[in-house]
Parts: structure tokens; C-alpha cells; sequence
């Protein structure tokens, strides 16, 4: 299986322990390239979260552009460790 196998299914293969960890915040990816992985967003501002990400991959429209996501409008976000929220796929970036 190649590294975008590995993305594809969830997988760091770098990662010596991957998979959630309790103690850390996530954000759910849904929809385009990363649907079903989980961004690590433990101590980011609401500001930054509000923002949303650009996220660099080579399973985009673009190799090596970037996955666009954000959140949703009025989502409820849960605060404390473990998934707060949800970033929906909006495009991608070279």
C-alpha cells in the first residue's frame, strides 16, 4: 500500500501511534480528497478554527495544491478533548 493509500484509509504510516489521541482536540474533514481524517486543531483560537484550512495534498484537483475546508455556519462545536467539529470540503488551490 503507497503513502496515498495509507491517507486515503485513515493511516499515518510515519506515525508510531496513530489515531486520535484522548487528549486532543480534532476537526472531522468531510467531503473531497481527506473526507474521514481528522485535523488536529488542539489550542487553535475560534478565530482560526472560524477560518478554516488549506491543506496540502497530492490527492487534490492539483497535485501538491491544497484541499480546501471550513466549517459550517452555526454547527454546534463541542468543546474539550475529542472531535469539537466538522470542516466541509469547499474546493481545491493549486
Amino acid at each position: 500500500m503507497n503513502g496515498d493509500e495509507q491517507l486515503r484509509n485513515g493511516r499515518d504510516h510515519d506515525d508510531p501511534n496513530p489515531g486520535p489521541l484522548p487528549h486532543r482536540t480534532y476537526a472531522e474533514l468531510v467531503g473531497g480528497p481527506l473526507d474521514g481524517l481528522l485535523l488536529d486543531i488542539h489550542g487553535w483560537r475560534t478565530e482560526e478554527v472560524d477560518d478554516g484550512v488549506a491543506l496540502t495534498t497530492e490527492l487534490s484537483r492539483w497535485p501538491g495544491g491544497r484541499a480546501l475546508y471550513d466549517p459550517q455556519p452555526g454547527e454546534p462545536r463541542i468543546s474539550g478533548p475529542g472531535v469539537a467539529c466538522r470542516f466541509y470540503y469547499s474546493g481545491d488551490t493549486p
